[in-house]
């Protein structure tokens, strides 16, 4: 008597493949692309040339968020609710000059990663807008103020160390040769 031991065929193997082609896809239609690869509020680097200057950070409708001298970092939502990118002024104040200095949500570019993804129902218009991902904020905001010469002082090049420049300044930075 013969057994025959039954070997999967090649038709249920694609069977099996196909449904998870078809799981896979639906989980991946299900995603919001900006809000996983990305976040929804960022370490935003306040700082002036020259440091020192005293800051007021405030929301849109005029809130006082945060006060300090700069350079600081504080961290910032980059939505203002539903489809609403957030919107912040900086007022930098040194020795009586005040300076305004807006920060804006612009569209992060993960935002349209759900079209790649097919999560344009979910991620496009429910998941990213109400977490804010679809926003991005800058990574710092600068204020200048005008130096006066004065004895002892000269106007052009200042040299400094590597660690007197803030940290979300650096990535500016160029190398001399």
């Amino acid at each position: 008597m013969k057994t025959h031991t039954r070997t999967p065929s090649l038709l249920a193997f694609m069977r099996g493949s196909l449904a998870q082609v078809v799981i896979g896809g639906s989980c991946l239609g299900m995603t919001a692309c900006a809000s996983i690869v990305s976040k929804s509020s960022y370490p935003v680097t306040i700082s002036s040339n020259p440091p020192g200057a005293c800051f007021t950070l405030k929301k849109a409708n005029g809130m006082a968020m945060s006060t300090g001298t700069t350079p600081a970092t504080v961290t910032l939502n980059s939505s203002n609710g539903y489809f609403q990118p957030a919107k912040y002024v900086v007022e930098f104040t040194r020795k009586g000059v005040t300076q305004t200095v807006p920060i804006n949500a612009s569209i992060n570019g993960w935002y349209f990663g759900n079209l790649l993804f097919g999560g344009i129902i979910i991620g496009m218009l429910i998941v990213d807008p109400a977490t804010g991902a679809m926003w991005r904020l800058d990574d710092s905001v600068i204020a200048t103020f005008n130096q006066t010469a004065s004895v002892g002082h000269s106007h052009g090049l200042r040299v400094c160390t590597l660690d007197q420049i803030p940290l979300g300044m650096r990535k500016h930075l160029v190398a001399l040769n």
